[in-house]
């Protein structure tokens, strides 16, 4: 410890307090403690004010926490794995950079600077913003928010802050500036990183007045475009100040041993949370999910099962990174020495083509909006060309159907298997019918498919997950010789739990679990482990488990049981195993059939909770009963119970019909229900598309309501299934 006493002139100021507080805040970023005691103002010449500090400085061993690979020169070889293994995520970087230097990580083309960084340099850059967050004053354990869009910076930050020994808390700038509110003070954050001016200015006046920040950093633009109001309420750093203070500083600390002793080094521990990722936004109470290191290096170790990427494949980037499931893939893919582009939904296309892809990474919506294209493409084509294109298709499509049989990989719920005589007469038809076919098949790759490929790549996989992956889209893109292997995860495990494999990739499955993953099939009532081909809660457990919910132990302790078990509230089912016959090589595999709990995921992998919408639209007067639907589809819908006699109200006083009408016609009554529904739900996160209209109200006796007269969900959608379908057909 070391003591000093110093003395300065601070001219200009009607006393000290203004330039000192420039100075405290500066020396805080050190970590240094000041003692001072302001002397009596003295007059100086031309009647300027001058006053004198006495400044006592105690220099304090400050705790620093570091990535044990990434930083191991800090680090005493206690701290450091003498096996190299990866004990925090930002360790990744230093394997890579080692093994894949040179080669390009990331091209950014879309943002202003263009950017490509090879492996080292982007080691270079997570290690100097990281250093610059310390300088600036992040502390270990210390909560930051980023709230930004997929881009090699946010990626920078986010290792950046993790190798601080932070947690960030993020989130997209799309978000209500109200949602990112209470995100940031539910998460207690101390300071703020954002993706543009134009997020800042939007949120600024909102955070300076209701929000407690230290700093913000701005990612990308200029800060000559920030709203001037509100800059002295707290420091805005530019990403490059962050970086130039984090390498001259790093510079200082590798070459200066004395500048290393005034800081204690610790390692990152694995079980430290490394990320809290909030899944339900404004709809419901915050559930901040705690992600451990552990947790999202179970992820990297293990998904190269499902992605066998080597180096120098390419990757095309357009999911938010805040999402888990980009995210862990993100981890991933760096750590086998690829390439990944980062394009946006308006330049997909064109990216598609442009940089021909190995692999994509997406939610279902992304396919499907291939599939639309290629069908409209072939539809606008002359006659004989859409003929030719739709009959080689419905070769292919009954080529691949017949191939699944060959391999074994025909999916079913059947427990019972047929003899193997009546399985190897099976073999031998299905075998006979495919050697017919692929010549034809053949013919079809070289005369329609080879176009498409060479319009959007994907000629190793795309990678399908966040949503269910619409059954005509996955056979649709077998037959064109795309394979799509479709996984299921959670926020709260990291989320990839099962996945198809490339070797065993069975359609209308998400594949067998991850390594070091167990699944099981309970029932909803009882808990009793059910057996495979059986209907029921899919429960998850292994190291990618969530710690549990920030601040929640209520909603912990109702997901997360005492043995680990993680409760999906999905439905689904696991495959028989048969030893012989059509199904030989699925057994085993996940099949989900929707959701047990009421979130509803749309095929945009977004999160929504029925609950407000339903509650918005039942202050109407014309609506007796409503449940909005739309699992694994593009929007939500509703099913209503219309009051009847409100509802002809409503139309005579809105001339609709006569005043002496005594009925509705059903077209009028559903263009005034739209109305009503886009009325009452304008405030709502979400809105409402298509609806249908239902003359049986949801009862006790119809088993569409429990005893406590909640709307069974599962029940009303079993029940006008096919409605449902033509809804959004």
């Amino acid at each position: 410890m070391a003591i000093s006493l110093t003395f300065s002139f601070v001219a200009g100021f009607p006393d000290g307090r203004t330039s000192f507080r420039n100075m405290l805040r500066h020396r805080r970023s050190f970590g240094a403690s000041l003692l001072r005691q302001k002397l009596r103002p003295a007059r100086g010449l031309s009647g300027r004010k001058f006053s004198v500090c006495c400044e006592s400085k105690t220099e304090e061993m400050q705790i620093r926490r570091c990535s044990p690979l990434l930083e191991s020169a800090f680090l005493s070889s206690d701290g450091v794995s003498a096996s190299g293994e990866w004990r925090a995520v930002p360790d990744i970087w230093r394997y890579s950079a080692e093994r894949f230097g040179d080669r390009i990580a990331l091209v950014d083309p879309y943002h202003d600077p263009s950017l490509t960084l090879t492996y080292k340099q982007l080691e270079q850059e997570i290690l100097d913003f990281a250093e610059g967050l310390r300088v600036i004053g992040v502390n270990p354990g210390e909560k930051l928010a980023l709230f930004a869009d997929n881009s090699c910076r946010w990626l920078v930050a986010d290792q950046g802050m993790m190798a601080t020994g932070a947690v960030n808390v993020v989130r997209g700038s799309r978000s209500s500036v109200g949602e990112l509110l209470q995100i940031y003070n539910h998460s207690e954050s101390a300071a703020l990183a954002v993706d543009n001016p134009e997020l800042f200015n939007r949120i600024a006046e909102t955070f300076c007045f209701q929000a407690a920040i230290k700093f913000v950093i701005l990612l990308w633009g200029d800060k000559s475009c920030l709203n001037g109001d509100v800059l002295e309420s707290f420091p805005v750093y530019s990403y490059e100040e962050i970086i130039d203070l984090g390498h001259k500083n790093r510079m200082l600390l590798l070459s200066s041993h004395d500048a290393r002793q005034r800081y204690i080094y610790e390692a990152i521990n694995s079980d430290d949370v490394a990320t809290l990722v909030y899944t339900s936004g404004t709809t419901g109470n915050p559930k901040g999910v705690m992600l451990t290191h552990k947790n999202l290096l179970h992820q990297i170790n293990n998904l190269w099962n499902i992605v066998p990427a080597e180096p120098g494949d390419r990757f095309l980037s357009m999911l938010p990174p805040w999402h888990a499931y980009e995210r862990a893939c993100e981890y991933f893919i760096f750590t086998h020495g690829i390439e990944q582009v980062y394009t946006t939904v308006k330049y997909l296309k064109e990216d598609l083509r442009r940089y021909q892809p190995n692999y994509l990474i997406a939610v279902p919506l992304v396919y499907e909006t291939l599939y639309t294209g290629i069908q409209k493409q072939i539809a606008t084509s002359s006659t004989l060309r859409k003929l030719v294109a739709l009959l080689f298709i419905n070769i292919s499509l009954a080529y691949m159907e017949l191939k699944r049989i060959v391999e074994g990989k025909y999916l079913t719920k059947n427990k019972e298997q047929h003899s193997y005589l009546v399985s190897a007469l099976d073999w031998l038809w299905a075998r006979t019918i495919c050697l017919i076919l692929w010549p034809l098949h053949l013919l079809a790759k070289k005369l329609v498919y080879n176009k498409i490929h060479s319009a959007i790549g994907i000629s190793k996989a795309g990678i399908s997950g966040g949503g269910n992956l619409p059954s005509h889209v996955d056979r649709f893109f077998e037959a064109m010789d795309i394979k799509l292997q479709n996984g299921y995860g959670l926020t709260e495990s990291s989320p990839v739990v099962a996945a198809r494999r490339p070797m065993c990739n069975v359609l209308g499955s998400i594949g067998h679990p991850l390594r070091h993953t167990e699944i099981k099939i309970v029932d909803s009532e009882t808990g009793e482990v059910l057996p495979p081909g059986s209907r029921g809660i899919v429960k998850v457990k292994g190291p990618q488990v969530m710690k549990g919910y920030y601040k929640n132990e209520a909603a912990s302790k109702q997901v997360l049981d005492e043995d680990g078990w993680l409760n999906t509230g999905d439905v689904g089912w696991i495959a028989p195993y048969h030893s012989a016959g059509r199904s030989r090589h699925s057994g085993g595999v996940i099949v989900l059939e929707g959701r047990a709990k009421d979130t509803i995921v749309l095929s945009t992998g977004e999160n929504v909770e029925p609950s407000e919408l339903e509650e918005a639209a039942m202050r109407s007067s014309v609506i007796h009963q409503i449940v909005v639907i739309g699992q694994d589809q593009r929007r939500l819908g509703a099913i209503i119970v219309p009051n009847k006699e409100e509802i002809l109200v409503a139309a005579k006083k809105l001339l609709i019909v006569d005043a002496d009408a005594s009925e509705l016609s059903k077209e009028k009554m559903m263009s005034l229900l739209h109305e009503e529904v886009r009325k009452w739900t304008a405030e709502c996160s979400f809105q409402i598309g298509p609806i249908m209209v239902v003359d049986d109200p949801f009862t006790i006796d119809n088993d569409l309501m429990t005893p406590t007269m909640k709307i069974r969900r599962d029940k009303v959608a079993d029940r006008y299934k096919e409605e449902i379908e033509k809804l959004y057909r």
